[in-house]
């Protein structure tokens, strides 16, 4: 189930559903230890007149987005069925982990009436479906869940008076499907502890006039210490937490227009869009620097896993798009993540989980004939060097670069440099797809442009050994790239691999290849561009109702129909719209540039969340959503045309004060 909402600061991340219910919940890593298993979702009903219904039952009109120019909710829930309207304003506390839920519920029938809201929470601590403790404290009049270092505190007020009912007890475990279905005629057990597989319920009543209102607020803090975790509990009562939602509002208004940019011939909705992406993009980075793919926990890849993880490629891509937009202070947290995890050799793994321990991987240790092999994608290690020299670019933080040369960029220079055949070209590895074994243009492009920015750095601080070694090997590497290129399908081939055998040459249209030929310099030849953007359009673009780029032909990954060419990818359409941009010598030639920022706009949730493909006849959202990468393409797109603008002389769009 895609989210439609995420909201977080960094350390704890809330994930919303299609009703607005909470799905997921992260802490204290960003994608690492949900508390919420498979099953589980945090409940809304509203009883009212003797009827109860969940909000998620189907009777309810529901709108997800966020405010305006907020990291916060703004969400709609009406049911015409009961004269009920709820406004939801949510937050995750941009300085503490508190997530605050602020409910407007309005009475929009003709006589006043007594309405209860109930609220559950099904935590599943460290992600595990057994040994968690919940309780009501007498006290304080709260619940507590806990189980080790984790703990959370619920609180809540309905017009300044706390919980009208509570409950705790087992959910999905014994026979018991939990205490939310105890809720559904309108009066809770009191049952005050329990433990194994738990949830809780608490319900906060209030009489409402006809066409009146009432406000109620919930929020639950979370900590590793019982004392901890009260004392945010208490923070937020003291403070409250209405405030807390709107000094949140505060700050990311502030974050997001930081840069006052000219937003020339882009739509309102197109602007909308990219400051959405901004705030989702950051949601996705952690304090310590990880930067997950996607917290859509209920995505699974392939059926296994999902993409919870650090993976060093889209990391690469989130941190230029965040540093194209000016956010550097958050990028640099990454390159210090890749810097504590890259392995003593100088290349990165597959993937990591958020706390730098190692990802899991279906990349094998050995070859088709049992030879030791590494399991990584080349590319992952070539991109933190691309990414982290246009990191410099844009800083020229000298401080930072001599501080991780020798630990960061000489260990993966080096490794480029080693991991070389008697062709010069790159070793064998697997394609940034996760798919393919070979040697491929995309790949090859990536080392090309990391060597030289390798060289570049050891220039910057005077290390002429290490600069000519990388130049030369670049130059090496460019030498042997005619190898590359097929002449029977006019386009570059996908991979070769004459480690096994002479013979194996992959032709499929991958446009990977293309876009990655042209994006790290590789691609040289004018005619030899022109013939391959011909061929990348005529095979690539989706001839189905929604249109695209799709990524490589044959695709099956999330196909239903083995005969189409593939699904269309938000990443490599906008991988299009850059190149578009790039060659653009008037603005009429950016016409076909805002179309496909409509596409996509088009094909983004209302709250602005971005899938990674879409079925190519609906147009339904498939995989991961949110998908980092989708929104880092679409930033640094949007950022692109913006510098485009500029350099055409239309406008000026990015203030000269921009270290940009």
């Amino acid at each position: 189930m895609a989210k439609s909402l995420v909201l977080g600061n960094g350390s704890l991340t809330v994930g919303l559903d299609q009703f607005g219910q909470v799905k997921d919940c992260y802490y204290d890593y960003v994608g690492l230890e949900n508390h919420m298993g498979e099953e589980s979702v945090n409940r809304i009903g509203v009883w009212v007149d003797g009827a109860f219904s969940w909000i998620s039952d189907g009777k309810w009109n529901i709108s997800i987005d966020y405010e305006d120019e907020t990291l916060v909710s703004h969400i709609i829930a009406v049911n015409s069925e009961l004269s009920i309207e709820l406004h939801f304003s949510d937050a995750v506390y941009n300085e503490k982990n508190v997530f605050v839920r602020h409910i407007i519920i309005k009475n929009v029938s003709t006589h006043a009436r007594t309405v209860r809201i109930f609220f559950n929470h099904e935590f599943r601590m460290y992600g595990v479906r057994k040994g968690d403790t919940v309780y009501w404290d007498p006290i304080d009049h709260t619940i507590v869940h806990y189980k080790g270092r984790r703990v959370a505190v619920i609180g809540g007020l309905m017009n300044d008076k706390p919980f009208s009912d509570y409950t705790v007890g087992l959910s999905t475990i014994e026979g018991k499907e939990g205490t939310w279905r105890d809720a559904e005629d309108g009066v809770l057990s009191k049952n005050a502890v329990e433990h194994g597989t738990v949830d809780s319920t608490v319900a906060c009543e209030a009489t409402i006039d006809s066409e009146a209102s009432a406000s109620c607020v919930v929020w639950v803090s979370f900590a590793k210490t019982h004392e901890e975790a009260k004392e945010l509990y208490l923070y937020t009562q003291n403070r409250g937490p209405g405030r807390l939602i709107e000094t949140t509002k505060d700050y990311w208004k502030a974050w997001v227009n930081k840069i006052p940019f000219n937003f020339y011939n882009l739509s309102p909705e197109i602007v909308d869009l990219f400051k959405k992406s901004l705030f989702i993009l950051r949601t996705h980075v952690g304090n310590m620097g990880e930067v997950i793919a996607s917290v859509d926990s209920d995505m699974l890849q392939w059926g296994r896993d999902n993409y919870n993880y650090v993976w060093p490629r889209d990391g690469s891509y989130v941190a230029m798009a965040l540093d194209r937009a000016n956010y550097s202070e958050v990028s640099r947290r990454f390159f210090e993540f890749c810097e504590s995890v890259i392995s003593s050799d100088g290349y990165f793994f597959h993937k990591y989980r958020p706390d730098k321990s190692l990802g899991s991987s279906w990349h094998p240790w050995a070859g088709l004939s049992r030879e030791p092999q590494l399991p990584i994608q080349e590319d992952e290690t070539a991109m933190v060097l691309v990414s982290l020299w246009y990191h410099y670019q844009k800083t020229l933080d000298l401080e930072f670069i001599e501080k991780v040369y020798n630990t960061l960029i000489k260990k993966a220079a080096n490794f480029l440099l080693g991991f070389r055949n008697k062709t010069k070209l790159p070793n064998p590895s697997y394609d940034l797809w996760e798919m393919k074994w070979g040697t491929h243009t995309y790949t090859v492009a990536n080392v090309y442009n990391a060597l030289l920015c390798a060289a570049n750095f050891a220039e910057l601080l005077g290390k002429e050994y290490d600069s000519s070694e990388y130049r030369e090997a670049a130059k090496q590497l460019m030498d042997a790239s005619s190898a590359l290129w097929n002449e029977k399908t006019h386009y570059f081939y996908k991979s070769i691999d004459k480690s096994r055998d002479n013979s194996l040459h992959d032709e499929s249209i991958d446009s990977s290849s293309f876009f990655g030929a042209y994006f790290n310099g590789f691609l040289k030849d004018e005619v030899r561009e022109k013939i391959a953007y011909q061929t990348l359009i005529e095979k690539l673009t989706s001839k189905n109702e929604i249109g695209g780029i799709v990524r490589f032909e044959n695709d099956v990954y999330f196909s239903d129909n083995p005969e189409s060419v593939g699904n269309p990818w938000i990443v490599t359409t906008l991988w299009h719209a850059q190149y578009l941009i790039d060659k653009a010598r008037s603005e009429n030639d950016l016409t076909e540039v805002l179309k496909i920022f409509d596409w996509v706009h088009t094909h983004s949730q209302k709250s602005g969340i971005l899938p990674e493909q879409l079925h190519p006849h609906s147009g339904a959202h498939l995989s991961a959503e949110p998908l980092a990468w989708s929104h880092a393409e679409l930033v640094t797109s949007i950022m692109k045309y913006l510098e485009k603008v500029q350099e055409l002389g239309l406008s000026e769009t990015i203030p000269k004060t921009s270290t940009l």
